[in-house]
């Protein structure tokens, strides 16, 4: 063959390099900043530099003291060499290894029923993405009455809750599908501008796609097989979720996300449920299909350890993990990492 050939060849997978670019996206509730265990802001900053990801999605970004978390979070990152940019939230929060050209606030942090924000970053090439971070409504949980437990008090009810008509109408008096609508709407939008689009959250309810036929003796489920409101509005709407399209069978892999066993926790601190088996996904990084976008990986970011009926336990799924850098995880939530090639 000749040399033109070879350089030919040479070329164009320079170009293919250079046309196309890895993307990691990470969900994590951070439980109050990471003030929950001792040290526990500073694992907290440890995993996410560990996690190395492109785009992080907070939940309870508190602002203690008037100091903005995120701001103080790009300053300890920075010492470790890991560069980022963020904008002014409460409740919610993103970190961005890319610069920020426009950010907006989706859904109000406002009571405490949830916030959603959305920024707008650029890559390198020009190409832009529209990030959103959530922490939805943690009232009127109602997958917690099918366990026996109040799902805005968490009082122990007479008895579980296995009525459908009663759980989605508990499920539709928290403020969650409010704003997703929201979400649905200016996201609609953004992809129309051509923008790549992603959202992350602690939705605090679980997906309808783990609440199955195949399920429903599973995680005191109590046999009910369940519509759950968000997850399905989203995926009417067009978005997948990373870790069921990567895993689509929840037997094999329910990617439980809470509780964590958080070790420099009491187990006082883990229980909502203390005598159910509270298990649940309820961290999601979702995303709007595109021809430019292919998801290469998803994994459950944090411990093996989960919290079952009042006793710390490990999974024994087949879920994946990329497992805590130190002993000390910060939060009772695990984290999603989704890896996508974006061409």
């Amino acid at each position: 063959m000749t040399h033109k050939f070879w350089s030919l060849i040479i070329g164009l997978l320079v170009w293919q390099t250079a046309a196309s670019r890895e993307i990691k996206v990470l969900q994590l509730n951070i439980w109050q900043e990471g003030t929950s265990v001792p040290g526990g802001y500073e694992a907290m900053i440890d995993e996410i530099a560990c996690a190395d990801a492109d785009f992080v999605m907070l939940s309870e970004v508190r602002n203690y003291n008037g100091i903005r978390l995120c701001d103080r979070m790009i300053a300890s990152l920075a010492a470790k060499g890991k560069r980022y940019y963020s904008f002014g939230s409460q409740d919610s929060g993103l970190l961005s290894r890319y610069p920020i050209s426009d950010s907006t606030t989706i859904f109000p942090e406002c009571g405490d029923h949830g916030s959603l924000y959305k920024s707008v970053a650029v890559l390198p090439e020009g190409r832009r993405v529209s990030v959103y971070t959530a922490h939805l409504d943690y009232r009127h949980c109602a997958y917690y009455r099918v366990r026996g437990y109040d799902g805005s008090t968490w009082e122990e009810l007479p008895e579980p809750d296995t009525d459908l008509a009663s759980l989605l109408a508990d499920n539709a008096a928290s403020q969650r599908d409010d704003a997703i609508r929201l979400f649905i709407a200016d996201a609609a939008q953004d992809a129309a501008a051509g923008n790549l689009i992603f959202l992350g959250g602690d939705f605090n309810e679980p997906s309808h796609r783990d609440w199955i036929e195949a399920t429903k003796d599973s995680a005191d489920h109590r046999g009910m097989i369940v519509p759950w409101t968000v997850t399905t509005l989203l995926e009417e709407a067009g978005y997948a979720d990373a870790y069921r399209v990567k895993y689509p069978d929840p037997t094999t892999h329910p990617g439980y996300t809470y509780p964590a066993d958080c070790p420099g926790a009491e187990l006082s601190q883990l229980l909502w449920a203390p005598k159910a088996d509270e298990r649940e996904r309820i961290d999601f990084v979702f995303y709007r299909p595109d021809k430019r976008l292919k998801l290469k990986d998803a994994v459950i970011f944090g411990p093996k350890g989960s919290v079952r009926r009042g006793e710390r336990m490990t999974e024994t799924s087949c879920d994946p993990f990329l497992l805590p850098s130190t002993d000390n995880w910060p939060t009772d939530h695990k984290g999603v990492l989704a890896t996508f090639q974006v061409r």
